[in-house]
């Protein structure tokens, strides 16, 4: 029989609830070690990409199902957490910017770490987790969210100070800034410091103590690229390639384009006298900030590697779920676009790993800490992709929350209702567990999955402007939808109302149309072919009709 899996009565997975059980039972319920890296494209070996080193990643994605499809909701730090962690979409959190507390602008929501604290958890957070200041509160949601305040790291204060060598030995604020640690403010960095104070708490744990939320959040490879410097030797810049498509399409319409404001502020690109809006970058700077992207990617790696090994010195990685994510991806010259700020593949698609040891894989473990002299450093063809347990099931970070939850064998989560703002607890988005257990056993199939995921970006105009990037919510004037579909990516930009913050569905300005199939850089604007009007009347339906319709129908055999 079928059954609409998202639905507040489905079924559930029981064979999988039952080793979950079995698993856990002599140690009580598992913990939770959440990991979020900002502006976190899928990069990694599991994904493809044989270039990036970072064997801690690498180590846990072959112990973890790799979600190859998964998606955010709004391409920008704020909204997207907001909406992960409570399990809300943008229009529903009514926070597309960061000047805004969803707990006074939309509802008292129960966030993700809230409902393990409720449920007999201690929930800690180092780093980012929820975007600090305004939209969190000011408080990162505490005492909502978290057993005691969140760490923050003190040395992020400086990430618009002058503190990157400049040329003559003249301190700038960069983008591109390799630097000897030593040499900074504190003698420290942002991601140092949180992921001291992680292995701190794991450190003082003892296996009688209460099941743990521990909450990791890095600040890369999100700008300004600060890291040690020796990673750049990971990453020869004549190794370093451009975008396939690094030069802006013909086809795209003015609305979608960011015009990466936050890179502009920077003291190295304004050297650059760059033309606003488009550009384009130099060639030369372009392979710089790969590199450095790729070699901020490493340096955290380094660091998850002093926590996985701390969590398997106390014994605790047998019983502990992971997940790694990032909150929307970033752009690296593809079509001439930098930063996230919009709905291409390239910014709304991110990198999801889930580790349920005794079901996906062996327990955490980490490596020793490595460095760029290091004889034994992880070669680049010892990996290979048919090693990893890969789902191209879609998948949408709102699905975070109720799938952990699932797991930890908490009392499931109802699907939302089409007013939610006065219900504290419920989701729109629906557990991903089939999917774990569907890479993870052979005998499993599962049909009629979510047959497309929804992500959305405002603007403030349909011509870029200084604030396109990231424009407040009551200066919006344009909301682009977009759909992603198993074949598709389609985008609507129709006008906003920023009075009531409602849409006119019937006054569209613009129209994507991209083949993930033949265009998976989003390079081709098929929406004004015509033919494609068919596809293109097929899935501006769809995208009316919305994420509801969109929700899983499952048979599992």
């Amino acid at each position: 029989m079928w059954t609409q899996w998202c639905a507040g009565g489905r079924q559930t997975v029981f064979l999988l609830v039952q080793v979950l059980v079995l698993k856990f039972t002599c140690c009580g319920r598992p913990n939770i070690l959440f990991i979020v890296l900002d502006d976190f494209r899928p990069i990694m070996r599991s994904y493809g990409n044989q270039l990036i080193i970072a064997p801690n990643m690498d180590n846990l994605a072959r112990n973890s199902v790799v979600f190859n499809r998964a998606y955010t909701q709004q391409a920008l730090c704020g909204p997207s957490r907001t909406s992960f962690l409570t399990s809300r979409r943008p229009d529903t959190t009514k926070l597309w910017d960061v000047h805004y507390y969803w707990r006074k602008s939309a509802g008292n929501y129960t966030t993700l770490p809230q409902y393990f604290k409720e449920h007999g958890y201690h929930t800690e957070s180092f780093g980012k987790i929820f975007h600090p200041g305004i939209v969190s509160g000011k408080t990162t949601d505490y005492p909502y969210s978290w057993s005691v305040p969140p760490y923050l790291p003190s040395t992020q204060q400086y990430k618009m100070k002058k503190v990157c060598p400049g040329a003559r030995g003249k301190l700038q604020m960069n983008v591109v800034c390799p630097v000897n640690v030593s040499t900074q403010p504190e003698h420290t960095l942002p991601d140092i410091q949180s992921t001291q104070h992680a292995v701190q708490f794991i450190e003082k744990l003892s296996k009688e103590s209460q099941p743990f939320f521990l909450a990791l959040g890095y600040h890369k490879p999100h700008i300004p690229f600060k890291f040690p410097q020796e990673y750049l030797k990971l990453y020869p810049l004549d190794e370093i390639k451009l975008a396939k498509f690094h030069t802006k399409p013909r086809g795209l319409p003015s609305v979608a384009w960011n015009p990466w404001t936050d890179l502009r502020e920077r003291d190295d690109v304004k050297s650059l006298n760059v033309s606003f809006p488009f550009g384009p970058i130099p060639e030369h700077f372009q392979k710089l900030m790969i590199q450095s992207y790729y070699a901020s990617v490493s340096y955290v790696d380094n660091l998850l590697g002093e926590v996985f090994a701390a969590l398997e010195k106390k014994g605790m990685s047998g019983n502990t779920i992971t997940l790694l994510t990032g909150d929307h991806g970033w752009a690296l010259g593809e079509n001439q676009e930098w930063s996230k700020f919009s709905n291409f593949e390239v910014t709304t698609r991110v990198p999801l790993l889930v580790s349920v040891p005794g079901l996906t894989g062996k327990p955490l473990s980490g490596t020793r800490k490595y460095s760029s002299s290091d004889k034994d450093w992880p070669d680049r063809s010892m990996v290979q992709d048919n090693q990893y347990k890969i789902t191209n099931g879609l998948v949408e970070l709102v699905d975070i929350f109720p799938s952990l939850v699932e797991l930890a064998g908490l009392p499931i989560l109802k699907t939302c209702p089409q007013t939610s703002f006065n219900i504290t607890i419920c989701t729109e988005g629906c557990s991903f567990v089939p999917l774990i257990k569907n890479a993870t056993s052979p005998h499993t199939v599962i049909k009629n999955w979510k047959s497309a995921v929804f992500s959305q970006y405002p603007r403030p105009s349909l011509q870029p402007e200084t604030d396109s990037d990231q424009p407040r919510a009551v200066d919006s004037r344009v909301m682009g939808y977009s759909i992603r579909t198993d074949s598709h990516r389609y985008t609507e930009w129709i006008q906003f109302y920023p009075n009531n913050f409602t849409v006119n569905w019937n006054n569209v300005y613009a129209r994507e149309l991209y083949s993930q199939v033949t265009d998976s850089e989003d390079h081709h604007n098929l929406a004004s072919d015509p033919r494609y009007l068919d596809i293109v009347h097929k899935l501006a339906v769809k995208l009316r009709q919305g994420w509801r319709a969109a929700l899983p129908l499952l048979n599992q055999t």
